[in-house]
């Protein structure tokens, strides 16, 4: 039974997997409360995948590494290798002063890596492996980034994110919503799914090596993971939807930690709606208004928690 107005939904903990999530510098990414919409609204049971492009017209590197910023614009930039049995390091840190890295192995495949730190200046910077663990600069490259839509970063499929409308992960995200009338309801869905579906993987989690990345539909097939394929499992469905969600690594008080923000039409950026306490899975169950206007985000934060508790450090 789907409730309409004031509803409550399950707000449920995802993934903490700090080993394969790049390490940062010292400020902290900060969400902003714009009134910019995303580009397309919820639609039920409806999937719209933004697919990821190299046209070639903004780039810079060359042999073994290119990279293509023709659509900064739109959030995001596109790699590839152009030599086997390469690997390469690159970095990108944005007006929030957060350095990012990502890792590039596969060759000659196009790869998306986010931009996370919304309008502004950014360097980036590529390096290559030339021994175990020692790398050797490539090049750096100076953006500048105007978002044709802040929501971008967060729709876009991304390495961390990785799905196709061909996924399977995404046909189901479809099957599940059909009845569900608003984005509350999309969520509900998904949440209950993916928590009653997926088991955690504890031989996954004690074997997995560095550099580990997500298969969306492995998971699914299998029926299990860790938390870092449940957090990009629930993501890209979400994603797929077009509703905007941000994947947040960082701390609570000292205490490793994710969340992610989803984007609720009626509400707006809802912060920490669903996270992961680095040891156990739990779900807390707040009521939001669902009234068209609310923007009582304050009332939301009081009551999941103190926003001063946490600190963010990377945005995926």
């Amino acid at each position: 039974m789907k409730v309409t107005g004031f509803r409550r939904f399950g707000v449920f903990l995802l993934f903490l997997f700090c080993l394969f999530l790049g390490s940062g510098c010292q400020k902290n990414a900060s969400s902003s409360e714009e009134t910019a919409k995303p580009p397309q609204s919820y639609s039920p049971g409806k999937t719209s995948v933004l697919v990821p492009d190299a046209p070639g017209t903004v780039t810079t590197g060359g042999d073994p590494l290119i990279l293509d910023f023709s659509n900064a614009d739109h959030g995001y930039f596109m790699g590839k290798l152009t030599q086997p049995d390469t690997k390469v390091n690159i970095q990108i840190t944005g007006p929030d002063d957060v350095c990012y890295k990502y890792f590039l192995t596969e060759n000659d495949i196009w790869t998306a890596f986010p931009i996370t730190a919304g309008d502004g200046p950014y360097l980036v910077l590529a390096y290559q492996e030339i021994s175990d663990g020692q790398y050797s600069s490539l090049f750096s490259y100076p953006l500048d980034v105007s978002l044709d839509n802040e929501f971008y970063p967060f729709l876009y499929p991304n390495q961390y994110v990785d799905f196709t409308a061909g996924s399977k992960a995404i046909s189901l995200a479809a099957s599940l919503t059909a009845d569900s009338a608003e984005d509350l309801d999309a969520l509900d869905d998904i949440y209950q799914y993916v928590t009653t579906h997926i088991t955690y993987d504890e031989e996954k989690a004690a074997t997995v090596g560095t550099g580990y990345l997500p298969d969306i539909d492995e998971t699914l097939r299998t029926g299990k993971g860790i938390c870092f394929d449940y957090a990009a499992l629930t993501a890209a469905m979400l994603r797929s939807l077009s509703i905007p969600a941000r994947l947040d690594i960082g701390y609570s008080g000292d205490i490793r930690h994710a969340w992610v923000d989803v984007y609720i039409e009626s509400i707006g950026w809802v912060k920490r709606a669903v996270e992961f306490n680095g040891n156990e899975w739990k779900m807390i169950d707040p009521t939001f208004a669902a009234a068209a206007g609310n923007e009582d985000n304050e009332a939301i934060d009081e009551y999941i928690g103190d926003s001063s508790n946490y600190t963010v450090q990377y945005i995926r």
